[in-house]
């Protein structure tokens, strides 16, 4: 608890480097983009500036939530035939043909122009400290990247920028990266032109090139972030924001209209019946997402009927609490991976949600030249299908996993929120948020409390979720999976308006720290 600002990532030197830039005069956008630039260097599998952010904003001057779509494009040459032309049936999970115009350097900069205190260079400083000097890998980052070596080595690049002696780094030891240091420097003396107009993106397309992509110069310099509208959804008198589509926040909103036609807190947490309602309400808010999400300039979405009472109450009277739905639909997506989120609340109580993200675990598993970016495979959730509403074509956005949120009453932001986790993100959500307004329990608690996950026909269990539930819930139907792995991370900071007090919680499954003065 905090009384002046709060910020809680999930990392301890990114939480550091932002409250410093808060206590030399930054606000709450400032501080996030330091967290995330440091969160880029070291958490590199879930994040980094070959990736894509989305962000959230609550202006307090003028009490506007401003919301930032810094999500990257397709290739103007890719199509599904020059896909196939290279040897795939399907889109490739990883490598060159799975990479978009990473979208986050614009995201930052163009946020930092319109909403931000300090300089760029100020705000990236603190990554490239880490990425020239080092830091020490975390059990938790070495037990993330261990099982990454083979696709790690399968390039002399990303086999330099993050393998030693062919090993991933040991917990204990410090990583260093100074050919992205060199490139965040540019970055930091040039601005975002730096990156999608001169030097480096010049080098990014020539090692796209050299591996048979799709990527041109021309891809990079038509790049441009989006300022858009939230959408909202009420829940029990507060209201909910996201990010609109290509984002996946409406399945959020979807699932909390659905749990809103009952009583949720009737039901004993974490009990079968719990679990079942809240698992099935978000099997049907995916296979909506999955049927009519994408990039709005390339299709129309029906928000307002997805988002509509009727249409909720329709979605909540197919829930039967004795059966699982038989036919679950299977996602087209893949099932994760990495992400990092974080938020900040400052003094003046301007509210950062802020999320960035190489899609899975090292993203395309290709560092770019010698730029030491690591690429995201945001492209890997394109569909070859014709007509599927998220089928591949030039200068598209994916349907995007990663969803910032903020939660307002009497409008005033209540929570800065999020959680990650690839497709677990709009579950993890609802069930957070749940959390505390069903059940009462604090930042804390809410993010510590025992997870499940209903994907693919798959429920899976925390380790906690015992083995009475487990079968009451196989007799329902459901496919148990126990204790497996665990689901996602998270981030939460509540402004108590009343006490003047910020309250932070960070996800006990990650290495993270909520801090603040």
């Amino acid at each position: 608890m905090s009384s002046e600002a709060m910020v809680a990532t999930s990392q301890p030197m990114a939480t550091e480097a932002a409250i410093q830039v808060l206590r030399d005069g930054g606000n709450a956008l400032d501080a996030a983009i330091t967290a995330s630039a440091v969160l880029g260097v070291v958490e590199t599998y879930s994040s980094g500036i070959g990736g894509d952010c989305f962000i959230l904003y609550h202006e307090a001057s003028s009490g506007k939530l401003h919301a930032i779509n810094g999500s990257g494009r397709s290739p103007a040459a890719a199509t599904p035939q020059a896909i196939r032309d290279r040897g795939h049936d399907s889109m490739p999970e990883q490598g060159i043909l799975s990479v978009s115009v990473p979208g986050a350097i614009d995201a930052w900069c163009s946020a930092n122009e319109k909403l931000g205190n300090l300089a760029m260079k100020d705000l990236l400083a603190p990554a490239i400290h880490y990425a020239t000097n080092g830091y020490v890998v975390s059990p938790v980052i070495a037990s993330n990247w261990k099982p990454h070596e083979a696709l790690l080595a399968q390039t002399e690049e990303s086999a330099r920028a993050y393998l030693l002696n062919g090993q991933a780094p040991r917990a204990g030891t410090i990583h260093r990266q100074p050919e992205l240091a060199k490139t965040m420097a540019m970055i930091a003396d040039k601005g975002r032109d730096a990156f999608y107009q001169g030097q480096i993106a010049e080098e990014i397309v020539r090692f796209s090139d050299s591996h048979n992509g799709l990527l041109s110069m021309d891809d990079f310099a038509n790049h441009e972030t989006e300022w858009v509208t939230p959408i909202s959804a009420d829940y029990r008198g507060y209201r909910v924001y996201e990010i609109p589509p290509n984002g996946q926040g409406i399945t959020t909103l979807m699932a909390l209209n659905i749990l809103r036609q009952t009583e949720l807190s009737n039901l004993p947490h974490l009990s079968a019946d719990h679990i079942h309602l809240l698992s099935e309400a978000f099997t049907l808010s995916m296979a909506e997402r999955d049927r009519f999400i994408a990039d709005p300039d390339f299709k129309d979405i029906p928000v307002d009927l997805l988002l509509s009472d009727d249409f909720a109450k329709s979605q909540y009277n197919r829930i039967n609490m004795s059966r699982a739905l038989t036919q679950p639909v299977k996602s087209a997506m893949p099932k994760h991976k990495d992400t990092v989120y974080l938020s900040v609340v400052d003094k003046d109580r301007n509210a950062c949600s802020f999320i960035n993200s190489v899609f899975y675990s090292w993203g395309s598993g290709l560092v770019a030249g010698n730029t030491g970016i690591n690429l995201q495979n945001r492209g890997s959730g394109f569909s070859l299908e014709d007509g599927h509403f998220n089928q591949l074509e030039p200068g598209k956005r994916p349907m995007h996993t990663i969803i910032p949120a903020m939660v307002y009453r009497d409008d005033k932001p209540l929570l800065s929120f999020g959680v990650m986790g690839g497709q677990y993100q709009a579950m993890g959500q609802t069930y957070v948020l749940s959390n505390w307004i069903d059940y009462g329990m604090d930042v804390q608690e809410s993010l510590d409390a025992a997870r499940f996950f209903l994907y693919d026909g798959q429920l899976s269990l925390e380790a906690p979720i015992g083995p009475d539930i487990q079968r009451q819930l196989a007799s329902r139907g459901h496919r148990i999976v126990s204790g497996e792995e665990s689901h996602g991370g998270g981030q939460i900071i509540y402004i108590d308006w009343e006490n003047g007090v910020l309250h932070g919680g960070s996800d006990p499954r990650k290495d993270g720290m909520a801090a603040g003065y």
